[in-house]
């Protein structure tokens, strides 16, 4: 991706991309982000700068990040002032594998994996339900 943003730091011009997606729409409230990997060779820069990017919008509270989830968009922000209360509940399980998770995961029927189910309520009414799974990794 050529630099734009003539002078401004390769890192700076990377966080205003994926601020934008978020901002639009394109990268939704608690979808996840493209990994590292992708997102390097995307903007052709290194993993450092597109860690620097990714630090810039966990600062402006745009992103977080979860060990061994990945980084996600973040549920907006009400910027109107107005007296809207928003809240976020998170739960997490274990669930057995129906066929249509064995296929994505590539595993076996009935195998055990997390699920994560963030609910997003805006002054008491359910805005966004965000389910993720992942393989149970067991210490054998």
């Amino acid at each position: 991706m050529p630099t734009p943003h003539y002078g401004q730091p390769r890192y700076r011009v990377i966080a205003d991309e994926l601020r934008e997606r978020i901002e639009s729409g394109t990268i939704s409230p608690g979808t996840l982000l493209p990994t590292e990997s992708v997102l390097t060779a995307e903007f052709r820069a290194s993993r450092g700068t597109v860690r620097q990017a990714i630090a810039v919008l966990r600062d402006e509270r745009l992103v977080a990040t979860e060990h061994g989830r990945g980084t996600y968009a973040t549920p907006r922000r009400n910027e109107s002032g107005s007296d809207e209360r928003s809240d976020t509940e998170t739960r997490q399980r274990e669930v057995a594998a129906d066929p249509e998770l064995a296929a994505l995961f590539a595993v076996e029927v009935g195998t055990t994996l997390v699920e994560q189910q963030s609910a997003t309520r805006t002054n008491g009414a359910v805005a966004t339900v965000v389910r993720t799974y992942r393989l149970l990794h067991t210490k054998q």
